[in-house]
């Protein structure tokens, strides 16, 4: 990813929030998301973290993301030695189920091990079975670690997710 790329990935992660998480997030939450407001949170994360948190964007015949997968070092506390993240994984929410998604979380893991992580670890809403199932179906297994988010005034809890980069 670029920073040219940021406005079309903010669009997306916002459609993607919308899409994903229509039954288990507020909805004046998810109505009041603004790729806007993403883009200018992206672009300084982005400014800031050059080096230490890669951004990949799987993009259409006309050069366009429909696909963004971010990750780097755990943000956590955990048993695992040099563990990596992935911090967000969103497609095109027309695009899904078309191994968009399975092909970014590859080449992330790819990536990953070059880096020379050696755990990856992911958190998922507990109640998002599909993605649930997806990062199932890559090797993923819960570890048993559980948090809480809160958005509006509702909390939801996440789990947490772990797989070895070996495989």
């Amino acid at each position: 990813m670029n920073e040219a790329d940021i406005d079309t990935v903010s669009a997306l992660r916002v459609r993607g929030w919308q899409a994903a998480y229509a039954s288990l997030i507020p909805q004046d939450y998810l109505d009041a998301m603004s790729p806007g407001d993403d883009a200018q949170r992206r672009r300084a994360r982005f400014a800031s973290s050059r080096g230490s948190v890669w951004n990949l964007v799987a993009v259409d015949e006309d050069d366009v993301p429909i696909g963004w997968i971010c990750f780097g070092p755990y943000r956590g506390a955990t048993d695992a030695a040099a563990p990596g993240e992935v911090y967000a994984l969103y497609v095109e929410p027309s695009l899904t189920g078309r191994g968009i998604g399975r092909a970014l979380l590859e080449a992330m893991h790819q990536h990953a091990e070059a880096q020379q992580f050696s755990t990856l670890l992911l958190w998922v809403l507990r109640d998002n079975a599909r993605a649930r199932r997806f990062y199932a179906a890559a090797g993923y297994v819960g570890d048993g670690a559980v948090a809480r988010d809160v958005y509006g005034k509702t909390a939801v809890q996440e789990v947490r997710y772990r797989r070895s980069t070996a495989g």
